[in-house]
């Protein structure tokens, strides 16, 4: 589990397509204190960690099926992509975002972006099945981070993206026609499924 609360942008340092895709991701994180086996959100997606290193920069290796590259953003990775990371939660942690499971539930699409005062609204089209999740101040996670929604018309959901996050995150580089990871509130997805069965 996860808040959505970016704590490191990493970087793409290589790709390499054998069976699975498997990538190495530079990172802030102190390295000696991540396990073989641990979850790390990247981008949004819960991926585990199957190798450490150090030299010549704290990295991790993940290794991505082909249903996980087939349902998110990962087919368009290349090497030097910035990428959202968040190590897993804990017993304990601050829950500053919302509960953020990594499983990414599709893809959405950046169809507007224009400033506001110093922040950055943006406009983003969900998928049609989507969409009924999402509501009005309601939470979203994109790319990873945990964010409120704005407005919601149809499809479309805007979301406000003040400074200090485009500092942070990936998110001040956004642009029209980006395709972004998407994972709707899990209490939407609950309230919606108990509604089915009403």
């Amino acid at each position: 589990m996860f808040t959505g609360i970016v704590t490191d942008m990493g970087e793409v340092l290589e790709l390499e397509q054998k069976g699975d895709l498997r990538a190495r991701i530079g990172t802030a994180y102190d390295v000696a204190g991540i396990d073989i086996g641990a979850s790390i959100a990247c981008e949004g997606v819960c991926l585990t960690v199957v190798a450490l290193g150090s030299s010549p920069r704290n990295w991790f290796d993940v290794e991505i099926s082909a249903e996980t590259v087939s349902k998110t953003n990962l087919a368009a990775w290349k090497v030097g992509k910035r990428l959202n990371l968040e190590r897993a939660l804990k017993v304990g942690d601050e829950l500053g975002g919302h509960i953020v499971s990594g499983h990414v539930d599709g893809v959405a699409e950046v169809v507007a972006v224009r400033p506001e005062g110093d922040s950055l609204r943006v406009t983003f089209r969900a998928p049609v099945d989507l969409a009924k999740f999402i509501a009005p101040k309601g939470s979203v996670a994109l790319n990873g981070t945990s964010l409120t929604v704005n407005e919601v018309e149809g499809r479309d959901f805007g979301i406000n993206f003040i400074p200090h996050t485009q500092k942070v995150t990936t998110w001040g580089e956004v642009a029209v026609g980006q395709k972004v990871n998407l994972e709707v509130d899990t209490m939407a997805r609950y309230v919606a499924r108990l509604r089915e069965w009403a």
